[in-house]
C-alpha cells in the first residue's frame, strides 16, 4: 500500500516560490509502477492537473503553468518535490501529490484515474 504525505508552508507570498515536498512510503519512486503527479484545486474549481513526474525523473507539465513549474525527485528520501515560481493569489488552492498506473504523456484530471493519494494541503497565496 502506497502512502503520499504532503507538505510545506501554508502561506506563500505573492512572487515568491510555492514549494511542496512528497513523502511517499510503501514502494520506491523509482520503481517503475507508478507516475507521480500533482495536483491542485483553488477554491470553487475543479482539480487542475499541474505535472507528471516518471522514475527516470522526465517530467511534463501543464502547458499553462510549463514556465512557472519544476518537479523533481530526491531518492535518497523517496520524495519529489513541486516548485511553482512568481507564485500569484490565483495559485492558492488546495495541493495534492498523486500516484497512477498508465501512460506517463497524459495530465489526469479526475480523482479516480489516481490509484493513490496524499491528503492534500492548503496553500494561501497573500501578503
Amino acid at each position: 500500500q502506497v502512502q503520499l504525505q504532503e507538505s510545506g508552508p501554508g502561506l506563500v507570498n505573492p512572487s515568491q516560490t510555492l514549494s511542496l515536498t512528497c513523502t511517499v512510503s510503501g514502494g520506491s519512486i523509482t520503481s517503475g509502477t507508478y507516475i507521480w503527479s500533482w495536483i491542485r484545486q483553488p477554491p470553487g474549481r475543479e482539480l487542475e492537473w499541474i505535472g507528471n513526474l516518471a522514475y527516470s525523473g522526465s517530467t511534463l507539465y501543464n502547458s499553462s503553468l510549463k514556465n512557472r513549474t519544476s518537479i523533481f525527485m530526491d531518492t535518497s528520501k523517496n520524495q519529489f518535490t513541486l516548485r511553482l515560481n512568481s507564485a500569484t493569489p490565483e495559485d492558492t488552492a488546495v495541493y495534492y501529490c498523486a500516484a497512477r498506473r498508465g501512460r506517463f504523456l497524459v495530465g489526469a484530471t479526475k480523482r479516480s484515474e489516481y490509484d493513490y493519494w496524499g491528503q492534500g494541503t492548503q496553500v494561501t497565496v497573500s501578503s
